[in-house]
């Protein structure tokens, strides 16, 4: 074998090698980026969800509030203190909540929707802990 044909072959193989080592590093970092999104520190994660990617509870509720009721619950319509500070701060009143109903639950459970007064609507599944602001229009 010469020396140029030698160094055809180590080329060869090293191609799929720099290739794999390039999807590796890309996947890494897309998925740094997503869990970057998903881990906002103030409870509120990043970005928007469609209404229609939530539980059909969810659609449920926001078709209520947009009706004005009436409600399940005798909380629903209260307003929503945002004492956790994980939604944008607001002064008391703005904000206010809705009990989104979970199936085979003996209460009120830990899901609710939360709307501000220019209609900006927040969902949690886990009890303010952690929301997602809901595109009711998608």
């Amino acid at each position: 074998m010469t020396v140029p044909s030698r160094l055809r072959r180590l080329r060869r193989l090293r191609r799929p090698q720099i290739a794999l080592i390039a999807l590796i590093a890309a996947l890494g970092i897309g998925y740094a980026i997503n869990a970057a999104r998903d881990d906002h520190p103030s409870g509120l994660g990043s970005g928007t969800v469609a209404l229609s990617t939530l539980p059909a509870q969810v659609t449920d509720t926001v078709h209520l509030i947009e009706s004005g009721g009436p409600f399940p619950y005798r909380q629903d319509g209260e307003i929503f203190n945002n004492a956790e500070h994980h939604l944008p701060a607001e002064p008391r009143g703005y904000y206010h909540e809705y009990t989104v109903t979970t199936p085979h639950s003996a209460d009120r459970g830990a899901r609710r929707i939360i709307i501000g007064k220019n209609d900006e609507y927040y969902y949690t599944s886990d009890h303010y802990d952690t929301f997602r602001r809901v595109d009711v229009s998608r």
